[in-house]
This record gives C-alpha cells, sequence and structure tokens, in this order.
C-alpha cells in the first residue's frame, strides 16, 4: 500500500529534477502586474489557492481574464472556468485589452468589439471582414494566435459543473497538453456540490477543501473569484477577509487573498475634504489589497488605473500613497 510519506532526500531529488525540466522560475505564474508580483515573490505559485474579493461591478471578471491572458501569454496553461459568461465573452474581453494595449485614442473599445462579434455593427461577411474595419483589431488577434492554444475556456453551470467536473477538465488538459494548467474559477460560490447540503456555508467549505486539495495535487495556482457578503458592501467600509460569503474556511484555507476596492471608496476622507482636486482622479483607480500572503508580505495596498471600457486594468501600478481608511488587516 502507498503511502503518504516522503522522506527529505526524495523530496530533493524530486525538486532536482522538477528544476531541470522546467524553463523559467518553477512552479510560478506571474500575473503580469509587476507591483502584484513583486509582493507576491514572482506571481502566482503553484500549490496556492488565491481568492479574489470585491464589490459587484468592481472589475474582478476583468483582473481575473487580463491575469489568465497574462499567465498564457509567458507560455503557461491557463483553464478558465466561467460560470458568468461564456467563451465568446471571454475572447471579446481578451481582444479588447489587445486592442487597448496598443494605446491608440482612436481604437476600438470592447463595445466596438462586441458588435462585430455578434454582427450588429452594419458590416458585412464573417469575422475576419468584419475585424478589418475593427481598429487595432487585426494586429491584436495576431497577438492572441501566439498564445490561443494556451488559454482553454471551460462554459461553466451551476447547475452542472461541480468540483468534479473541473478536476476532469484540468485533467484532460493535462493529458493534451502535457502541463497541468492554472486554474481559474469565475465564482467559488457557484460552484455545484454533488450530493451538497442545502446550507451555503457547509457547500462553500466543500468548495474551498477541494479547490485547495486540486492545486497540491496538480502544483498549480487555483485563483478563484469570491462573492463578498452584505456587510462588507456596505458605504464607508472597508470590505475584509471575514465578509467573504458563505464560510469562514475561505479565510483560513486561501494562501493569497486579494481585495479588490475603488480607490474613491476607501480613500481616507481628509484626502477628498482638503484635496478637492484629486478627488475625481480617484475615480479611475482601483485599490489591490494583499491582505494575506503565506508566501511573504501582506497588509499591501496597490493602485492600478482602471481602463474598463477596454476590458483591462493598466497593469504598470504602486504602492498607494494616501491613507486609506480601516487599516486593520486579516490576521492568522
Amino acid at each position: 500500500m502507498d503511502l503518504d510519506v516522503s522522506s527529505l532526500n526524495s523530496v530533493l531529488n524530486e525538486v532536482d529534477a522538477r528544476l531541470r525540466a522546467e524553463t523559467g522560475p518553477a512552479r510560478m505564474w506571474p500575473t503580469g502586474f509587476s507591483a502584484l508580483d513583486d509582493v507576491l515573490s514572482g506571481g502566482l505559485r503553484g500549490g496556492n489557492l488565491i481568492l479574489l474579493t470585491g464589490a459587484q461591478g468592481l472589475g474582478k471578471t476583468t483582473l481575473a481574464v487580463q491575469m489568465a491572458r497574462n499567465a498564457a501569454r509567458s507560455g503557461r496553461q491557463v483553464l478558465y472556468f466561467c460560470y458568468e459568461h461564456d467563451a465568446q465573452s471571454i475572447l471579446e474581453r481578451v481582444l479588447a485589452l489587445e486592442i487597448g494595449e496598443q494605446n491608440d485614442p482612436q481604437a476600438a473599445n470592447l463595445v466596438r468589439v462586441r458588435q462585430a462579434f455578434e454582427g450588429v455593427d452594419n458590416g458585412l461577411g464573417g469575422l475576419a471582414e468584419r475585424m478589418a474595419y475593427v481598429r487595432g483589431a487585426i494586429p491584436a488577434l495576431e497577438r492572441i494566435m501566439d498564445y490561443s492554444d494556451r488559454l482553454h475556456v471551460h462554459n461553466s453551470s451551476g447547475n452542472t459543473t461541480s468540483l468534479t467536473v473541473i478536476t476532469n477538465a484540468v485533467e484532460q488538459v493535462w493529458r493534451q497538453t502535457g502541463e497541468a494548467p492554472m486554474v481559474v474559477i469565475d465564482y467559488l460560490q457557484k460552484v455545484k456540490v454533488d450530493g451538497g447540503s442545502d446550507v451555503e456555508d457547509e457547500r462553500v467549505t466543500v468548495v474551498v477543501e477541494q479547490l485547495k486539495d486540486l492545486s497540491l495535487d496538480a502544483k498549480v495556482p487555483v485563483l478563484s473569484i469570491v462573492a463578498a457578503d452584505k456587510e462588507g458592501l456596505e458605504t464607508g467600509k472597508r470590505l475584509r477577509a471575514q465578509h467573504l460569503r458563505g464560510s469562514t474556511a475561505l479565510a483560513y484555507e486561501a494562501d493569497v487573498l486579494l481585495v479588490l476596492a475603488h480607490k474613491y471608496d476607501v480613500i481616507a476622507r481628509h484626502h477628498l475634504v482638503f484635496d478637492a482636486g484629486q478627488a475625481e482622479r480617484y475615480k479611475d483607480w482601483a485599490v489591490i489589497s494583499v491582505e494575506k500572503n503565506r508566501n511573504g508580505r501582506d497588509g499591501v495596498d496597490l493602485e492600478f488605473r482602471k481602463r474598463f471600457d477596454q476590458s483591462r486594468y493598466e497593469e504598470d501600478g504602486q504602492r498607494v500613497a494616501e491613507k486609506l481608511i480601516d487599516e486593520r488587516m486579516f490576521v492568522e
């Protein structure tokens, strides 16, 4: 009978073999956001469960898709389980952000891209013909082709896509590509639990524990969007680990917890009162708080400019210089 016991000597040999076989930093998937990757010691780490939360409409899916695309572009396999959108919607978002990164003020935005995909742009012909009239689309599509075979999208459903389905899909991509993929779940509370309890806390506990097991077994990062409860979404409050909806297991099982907020909503009041000229500028920025990080620093607040019309964040962010409300962070 096999036992889950390893001597340190066997672990050393396994690490040595893996390092010799891998290219680039071992077991790391870069987010592409340099300031965030620096805090996370290089990016998202294999064997880790990373939770991303924030208020509705704040761009959690935008951020998750951008991280998935960046990981795929770096040469890694990624499997995105999308309970909220279909695969075409993800492609539209990726195309819009690729167009946006060309920094052409006249380039098409996400709305224009969707019009072409849905055939309501008054154009003729198929996708290729319509893309010719979408400014910036052709070079953007050429860039997407460089990594499109590494970014996989699963059309997920809360009625059918269970943990078993997720595991089987991961194994399928693993077999087909020879590499275990980074997993993105959008979002955790939607994952079906076969024969699960009617109590949300109990269902969420099962899901988060099994997603953590998946990250360890496949040695990949599992990035999951998590909904917040009503208390955490109240105006004037800072969303924290205790506000994750469904189970206290979320805060304790997570290796990394990222909290998104509109900068305007979490900036200390005196900045708004005595620096009125800057107040409007704050609305253009989002804050990503690294509230928990088992691999390094936490309690770090980073800011990134929102470009939601292009379905992206600007990746060149920095530490937040201003004081934010409610500085208390999660302590394990």
